[in-house]
């Protein structure tokens, strides 16, 4: 599995990077049918997806099936690697660029499926996303489509620091507020422009003011762009906001206060547009039943399972808002996600994949 791991790291796959994640793609779509399933891309300007389907096995072979949630993007570019990332394994932790978000979560759902090659089992699908590392956008109606009919569905995802799985997620919505000024020279004739620059620094603390209205927001300014010299007058700037949200509700009240925001300085055009949204996944009954399914199938392989809400956001979001019965986090136990001290404690691949034989024999 560490071999598998590797093989996959060192296959950097930055989100938005065409060619690195087709190739990717082509990797796994060949795996999947060398695990007996049947599987293809799923065609997206900015990266392709992959769905493979794996049959099932005896009593269950007709019985709906369970869905693993996937990504094979990175938040790295490619020559983290070979930089600040270098790939190694030092007294059981694995270091690397993606081998906690999420390709060591691929490579446990695949020792899995070999684990239960020869098991009575419902039907699996598989959905690996292209661009999950920004909202997935290109990617939530075939994750819609693709959901239909699955008794449950499952992230491979990292789990909390101490192994648990999750249970509900904030939801969470990526906004661009682009500026249009007007550009002049700074200095002989000031009065003609107006700085796109200065009318987006008020606009965020604007933002930041409708935040503070609400109890239990995440709001962190991500990225931002704009102008061209300083002795030219701002014509343009833009900035990505991300924002985090408990409930529907609080949701849609933040975002309809931001998407209407004023201009303040006269002639500068302001928009707010919506780049993704992954709703909240809220706690419920379904969940719940289907935890203690999962706490039965860890007992089955001698683990301990827990559960608990988590802030962060994933595909799952959407399954769970659908009311599809879903739990994420069976990737494995580590830290570092987004961050260049990335690693995965490496005993935990194969009791991960252990987990999810189990799973996929029980649930």
């Amino acid at each position: 599995m560490i071999d598998r791991l590797r093989s996959y790291v060192e296959d950097e796959t930055p989100t938005g990077d065409t060619g690195a994640l087709n190739a990717f793609a082509d990797r796994l779509v060949q795996r999947y049918a060398d695990l007996g399933g049947t599987a293809r891309r799923v065609a997206a300007a900015t990266g392709d997806h992959v769905v493979a389907d794996f049959p099932g096995r005896g009593a269950l072979s007709e019985a709906a099936p369970v869905l693993f949630l996937g990504h094979h993007d990175t938040v790295w570019p490619v020559g983290q690697l070979a930089g600040a990332m270098p790939w190694r394994v030092a007294d059981g932790v694995i270091h690397g660029p993606g081998v906690f978000d999420m390709k060591g979560g691929l490579v446990i759902l695949e020792s899995a499926l070999e684990d239960v090659s020869d098991a009575d089992h419902r039907p699996v699908r598989v959905i690996v996303v292209a661009d999950e590392e920004v909202g997935s956008p290109t990617a939530r109606e075939l994750v819609t489509a693709e959901s239909a009919g699955v008794i449950a569905a499952f992230g491979l995802e990292p789990p909390h620091p101490n192994g648990d799985l999750k249970t509900s997620r904030w939801g969470s919505t990526r906004v661009r507020i682009t500026v249009t000024g007007r550009e002049a020279h700074a200095a002989l004739d000031p009065e003609s422009g107006i700085s796109a620059i200065d009318e987006l620094v008020d606009q965020l603390i604007a933002v930041r003011a409708v935040v503070a209205r609400h109890q239990q927001v995440l709001c962190n300014v991500g990225t931002i762009e704009g102008g061209g010299r300083t002795n030219v007058v701002a014509g343009s700037a833009w900035a990505d906001v991300g924002f985090r949200f408990v409930d529907p509700e609080t949701e849609t009240a933040v975002l309809d206060a931001v998407t209407a925001l004023p201009p303040v300085r006269r002639g500068a055009v302001v928009e707010a547009k919506v780049m993704s949204n992954r709703p909240a996944w809220q706690p419920s009954p379904a969940t719940d039943e289907l935890l203690a399914k999962v706490i039965a199938a860890g007992a089955e392989v001698g683990q301990q399972v827990g559960g608990a809400a988590a802030s962060g956001a994933a595909d799952t979001n959407l399954t769970g808002w659908l009311g599809i019965p879903t739990l994420d986090g069976l990737g494995p136990v580590g830290k570092g996600a987004h961050a260049v001290h990335e690693q995965a404690v490496a005993a935990t691949l194969t009791e991960r994949a252990a987990l999810v034989a189990a799973i996929i024999r029980t649930v």
